[in-house]
């Protein structure tokens, strides 16, 4: 355990990331105009460097303006380069921007137009060559206009068959250029999209056991997606590492029932916040802790770097809560009482054979003393309360 200030300031090997699109983030909003200007790519990547943060992530368009020419783009990926060897900043993601052009607007992988899914297709080749050019072993897959608004335009079965192609393709491209890189599949339930396809991880799991080659792709979930689902975020990451499936993570903060609003990380949902921080600190997931936020519209640049600097304390200062509860004398009673070591036995020790089935037929049980039993919740849950609260 430690407390001193100095010891929150973020570091390299903590792998804490951005994206070229969250510091990049103008402020405009469905009802507003930018209020920052543009942030040379080049710039951002000294300034998380001097922050602390270990890698940079970018979608295609975020670094090579869509339409550029292949001299343009040679020259934009050279100072990229160049800042990237200066800084010592990795890439470890990358991804596709298959959502802002009007071409996409009936979607990319699962458009009805098969000329926009070739060319969308297209597009992530390329983008594919771009991310292993500067080390990426990532690759996101968010479907921002993979849905619909008219139930009536689309087969939902058919869609779901176009994205498979798609993603398939993808996988083979990869194998055919014989690149050491992944696939992470981004659940979200809504926006820009009315409902949009693969909406939660529970869907994302399901499709990826339909793709020729399954073991190639995974999940990259996001908090403030989830929680737009009302689900819990804790949960969705907990099933993607019992599938072996958390390739990635975005960290932000979200209210339930709101647009996505990309708060920077632990600024709503701090209990929510810390649990995720445990579960991965706890599971030991060596993958990058990516921040896919947005600073405040009211932010000028010194306000974007408060918020980058801001994400990665956040963590490092849960993550040390989370040292503590290991270690809380009190805590760990408690859950003796809760029965969370009682979890670890299985309930039937000779397994799912006819002789485990005999083994539970014979047993017998007392119901009333079982349900007299108490588990002490409220107690370990206001510990975990005042542990977050600072007083223990």
């Amino acid at each position: 355990m430690s407390t001193p200030e100095a010891s929150f300031a973020p570091q390299p090997e903590h792998h804490f990331t951005f994206g070229l699109w969250t510091v990049g983030n103008r402020g405009r909003d469905p009802f507003g105009f930018e209020t920052r200007p543009v942030l040379d790519p080049v710039r951002s990547v000294h300034k998380l460097a001097e922050l602390g943060a270990y890698g940079v992530n970018f979608h295609d368009d975020d670094l090579v303006p869509f339409g550029a020419t292949s001299a343009e783009r040679d020259s934009v990926v050279k100072g990229f380069r160049a800042a990237l060897d200066e800084t010592g900043l990795r890439v470890p993601m990358a991804t596709t921007n298959l959502f802002s052009q009007p071409v996409f607007k009936d979607g990319a992988f699962t458009a009805n137009d098969p000329k926009v899914r070739r060319f969308a297709v297209k597009k992530t080749f390329e983008a594919i060559d771009l991310g292993a050019e500067l080390g990426a072993n990532i690759y996101v897959m968010w479907g921002g206009r993979e849905g619909l608004e008219c139930e009536a335009a689309k087969d939902v079965r058919v869609a779901l068959d176009r994205y498979r192609e798609a993603v398939d393709l993808c996988c083979a491209y990869v194998r055919e250029r014989g690149y050491e890189m992944v696939f992470a599949l981004e659940p979200k339930p809504n926006e820009p999209r009315g409902d949009m396809f693969l909406p939660t991880v529970g869907h994302a799991l399901a499709f990826i056991n339909e793709l020729q080659w399954p073991d190639m792709v995974g999940l990259n979930p996001e908090f403030a997606h989830e929680t737009m689902s009302g689900l819990n975020f804790t949960h969705a990451v907990a099933q993607a590492l019992w599938h072996s499936k958390l390739f990635h993570i975005d960290l932000n903060a979200q209210r339930a029932g709101k647009y996505d609003q990309d708060f920077r990380f632990g600024s709503e949902g701090i209990r929510d916040a810390f649990y995720v921080v445990k579960l991965l600190e706890d599971s030991g997931w060596q993958g990058m802790r990516h921040f896919d936020a947005h600073p405040y519209r009211t932010e000028d640049e010194q306000g974007v770097w408060d918020f980058v600097t801001g994400c990665m304390r956040t963590y490092e200062i849960l993550a040390d809560k989370a040292e503590r509860f290991r270690h809380d004398a009190d805590i760990q009673e408690a859950l003796i009482v809760a029965g969370l070591g009682e979890q670890q036995i299985p309930t039937s020790p000779l397994g799912a054979t006819s002789a485990g089935i005999d083994d539970i037929i014979s047993s017998s049980f007392d119901p009333q003393a079982l349900a007299e039993r108490g588990y002490g919740h409220e107690r370990l849950d206001q510990l975990v309360t005042e542990l977050l609260l600072g007083v223990r």
